[in-house]
Parts: structure tokens; sequence; C-alpha cells
């Protein structure tokens, strides 16, 4: 990740912009004149677009995780052996992160609701931002690409 700052003509910078946003990911640009008022400052975080392998579909990251009950299991173990006030870490959030997307991810939208989703979207904008804070990139995504990289590293 890395911070762009263009200083333009202000005619310039909706192409500018639209230039930037298609060659790489980015966050909302920030727009400023110039001390002199007679050109613009433009202000965005960037990162390079992923390639499709950075990025494994739900079933690649999945496919050799256990079961969603086991995670539960280990999950809620993990929480009752925890100390009060302690930092559980990031395998923990990484776990939990997972295991919420792949709830939401379930073919069942009536029993499971929106709220499925909110709360794996919420996990996995915790753990990105435990990770890589100001990072951009879709969390979730980035959940099932930390969680099948931690699957290989312990195989």
């Amino acid at each position: 990740m890395f911070e762009i700052r263009v200083i333009c003509d202000p005619a310039d910078t909706d192409r500018i912009t639209t230039t930037l946003t298609t060659a790489f990911t980015t966050g909302n640009v920030r727009r400023y004149p110039t001390r002199d008022g007679k050109r613009t400052r433009l202000y965005l975080t960037a990162d390079h677009r992923p390639t499709p392998a950075d990025w494994p579909t739900p079933e690649q990251a999945y496919a050799d995780a256990p079961s969603i009950n086991s995670e539960i299991g280990w999950t809620a173990r993990f929480l009752a052996d925890a100390e009060c006030y302690t930092d559980l870490g990031r395998e923990f959030y990484l776990r939990k992160a997972a295991l919420l997307d792949r709830i939401a991810l379930l073919d069942e939208p009536a029993a499971i609701g929106a709220a499925a989703t909110e709360t794996a979207e919420a996990a996995a904008m915790f753990l990105l931002g435990l990770d890589q804070p100001g990072a951009v990139c879709d969390p979730r995504a980035y959940v099932r690409q930390q969680y099948a990289r931690a699957l290989t590293d312990h195989q």
C-alpha cells in the first residue's frame, strides 16, 4: 500500500482520478487547492491490483478447512481458556473471521439472514485493520487469502 499525491490543473482532476483508479485499487480521493489556488492537490491511498491467484475463491480457501462445527468448538474452547482482558492474538481473529465468512456463505439465506453477512464483514474488517491498517481491498477476500495461507503453512 502506498500514498499518491498529484498536483494538477483543476480541469485534469477527473481524468487523473479515473486513470489512477483504473490502474490501482484505491481509497477515497481527497482534493485540496494548492496555496496559490491555481492548481489542485489530489491525495489517495492505493495498492497494486491483485492477480486472481492472490484471492482464492471460498471453495479454494476452505477446501481443507475443518468443519464449521469443529471451528465453532475451537473458538468456544479458546475463549473459555483465555483469561479476561488478554490479547487473543491473530490466529484467533483469523479463524473467527473465516468461520463467520463460511457461515455467511451457507446456502440458507432465510435461516441466516443479512446479520451473518454483516457480522462476517465486521470480523473481516477487524482482521484487516489488525494486519494492515488503511489497506484497500475486499475484507472477506483478504480473510480467505490469509486463511488459505495459514492452512498451507500448517501442513
